[in-house]
């Protein structure tokens, strides 16, 4: 199982996302080992940046790129002693064993030595370790949260080196959020109400989604309390047509039938045939149904042209990921600090090609999970630079911080994900 886990560590070293590494590797582990391959994967490159400078000094010189495989499991190793309640002797010993799994038995006796002698110089490893090492976090991205979130550097440094909580979305067109909390009570499944979303629940400890009661007859979704926003933000009215881009998987499709179900149109867009699948099988659950179209936004089709003009949109657009590290901890090894320009031109671009399909006095609410202004702010302010028949109006967002335009959530270690939104008007 370790050794599977270094071979998935050592994918995403390479560049591969992952989710995609672990379905490709993971998967062929038997069900009951499963579980702790993923806490290995997950839990080292949430902290990665930290693992690797230890590791770096505790290597005489860098290992080969041919044995990446084995650099992962040295890290995999100190993330069990120093994460996991795993006995030290028995973390040592079974990552040990896994060289041999790896066919790399020479390198063994490295493993064991480096891994002995953590556990025993483990406080002057970590004193000698830079603040963005000692924090988990990228050099670029630990200077970017100095620059532009230095009060809340710390703390959102600690909500990306978290496990993500579980938080339910309970559908509020079937049942009521007290109602639906007294039926996950029965069953043993203890929850807090969301500070932000009126249909939130966060679970006091994960769950697999067949334990909650009526979960496939759509009586709630997996959605984050942050996500769950952007719906709600929306505000759709009855006989509106609202056009979701980039909807894919589908939770705020879903939400926002929800709110209204029959009583608007929705089109839901995504430029993956795939992914377009699970919009459908998330609606499918929810017995709703849309309009789905493979599109690009930024260069709108015959087809999605046919379907509006649209009284409100929904843009969820393309994003570093800055602000779902915690989900998604293999944004602290792929990301570089140019990549948010790129995103920023996709963003504009998407903004620049949908905008016509929207109707005079009609409203598009813009969202990343990002926190860098570069793909937020500076581009609502680049939009309404050049588009003079756009305006922003001030969202009413409780614990999200102000922004030249648009409002920001921080990541919470133990509340909502990093979402960043601005609403436009379309002027008459």
């Amino acid at each position: 199982m370790r050794a599977r886990a270094a071979q998935v560590i050592a994918a995403v070293m390479r560049g591969d996302s992952l989710d995609r590494a672990f379905e490709s590797l993971g998967a062929g582990l038997p069900e009951r080992d499963q579980p702790l391959c993923r806490e290995i994967c997950y839990g080292t490159l949430r902290l990665f940046p930290r693992l690797n400078g230890l590791l770096g000094q505790l290597l005489q010189k860098p290992l080969r790129t041919k044995d990446r495989d084995i650099h992962a499991l040295a890290l995999a190793g100190l993330y069990q002693l120093t994460e996991m309640r795993i006995p030290p002797h028995a973390a040592v010993s079974a990552t040990v064993d896994a060289a041999t799994i790896l066919k790399k038995r020479q390198l063994s006796g490295l493993l064991n030595a480096v891994l002995r002698r953590f556990q025993r110089e483990e406080a002057d490893l970590v004193t000698a370790l830079s603040p963005a090492q000692n924090a988990a976090q990228a050099d670029w991205f630990w200077e970017a949260l100095g620059k532009h979130w230095p009060a809340q550097r710390e703390e959102i440094a600690q909500a990306n080196n978290t496990h993500p909580p579980m938080t339910l979305r309970v559908n509020l067109s079937r049942t009521d959020r007290d109602s639906y909390q007294q039926q996950l009570n029965s069953t043993d499944i203890t929850s807090r109400k969301g500070v932000i979303s009126s249909a939130a629940l966060i679970l006091d400890q994960p769950t697999d989604v067949s334990a909650l009661p009526g979960f496939m007859d759509g009586l709630c979704s997996v959605q984050d309390e942050a996500a769950q926003m952007a719906a709600q933000l929306l505000a759709p009215k009855p006989g509106e047509r609202i056009l979701d881009a980039c909807a894919a998987p589908g939770g705020k499709s879903g939400h926002i039938l929800e709110q209204q179900g029959s009583e608007l149109c929705l089109t839901a867009t995504d430029i993956s045939e795939d992914r377009l699948h699970r919009v459908q099988e998330n609606l499918n659950r929810l017995r709703f149904s849309a309009k789905l179209l493979c599109d690009d936004g930024a260069k709108p089709s015959t087809a999605l042209k046919d379907e509006g003009p649209f009284d409100a949109m929904l843009l969820d657009v393309p994003c570093s990921a800055t602000g779902v590290i915690r989900r998604h901890p293999d944004v602290k090894l792929l990301r570089r600090i140019e990549d948010a320009a790129g995103f920023a031109r996709q963003q504009n671009a998407i903004l620049d090609g949908l905008w016509p399909l929207l109707v005079p006095g009609g409203r598009l609410l813009y969202v990343t999970c990002s926190l860098l202004p570069e793909e937020n702010s500076d581009v609502v302010a680049a939009f309404l630079a050049r588009q003079a028949n756009a305006r922003e109006e001030p969202l009413e967002l409780e614990s999200a911080l102000p922004c030249p335009h648009g409002r920001q959530l921080l990541p919470s270690a133990k509340g909502a994900d990093g979402l960043y939104f601005a609403m436009l008007y379309k002027d008459a």
